[in-house]
């Protein structure tokens, strides 16, 4: 982490109110909390960003605006604009091998099928701090869905919960 550049901190999920309650998108949620109540969105280099003072550092947060697939470009776009390392580059997701509510965190390493990773890995690289929130898989609920259907399903108000507690843990001063 390089302590003299800003944080890029973003929160994967596809864009318009036809997704904005899925479980796919837990990313722009924990974003949205984690930048607080009061801040301004604008619209910059296919992104919802906005930026905070967090113990003296700037913390740019964003949401990419393209969908999942496609979210290495705004990314990319964010870092070169704002000459953030890839280090500083911390992406909050989905996870469907994760339990509802559970979290994970770390540097590296593949994408698990996810599209928005793959995206980001393809355009910048995989060395960045990621966090991984648990959404369940179908299977955990004896459900025959699709994956791709059920990411894109609602989560049930006690998920919801679950969701929102475990988003109360993230540190983002690393």
């Amino acid at each position: 982490m390089q302590e003299n550049k800003p944080l890029l901190i973003v929160g994967l999920g596809n864009p318009g109110d036809k997704y904005s309650a899925t479980r796919h998108n837990v990313g722009f949620v924990a974003v949205d909390f984690l930048a607080g109540e009061n801040v301004t969105w604008k619209k910059e280099k296919d992104a919802l960003t906005t930026s905070v003072d967090v113990n003296g550092r700037k913390v740019i947060f964003a949401k990419p605006q393209t969908f999942m697939n496609n979210s290495g470009v705004p990314v990319q776009s964010l870092m070169q604009f704002y000459k953030i390392p890839i280090e500083n580059l911390v992406v909050i997701h989905d996870d469907m091998d994760l339990p509802v509510g559970s979290i994970r965190e770390k540097t590296g390493g593949g994408s698990a099928g996810h599209n928005g990773i793959k995206s980001i890995d393809k355009f910048v690289g995989n060395e960045y701090h990621r966090i991984r929130i648990g959404i369940g898989h179908p299977r955990d609920v004896e459900l025959q869905m699709d994956p791709a259907d059920w990411v894109l399903g609602k989560f049930a108000s006690s998920e919801m919960k679950e969701i929102n507690k475990v988003i109360k843990t993230i540190n983002v001063t690393f």
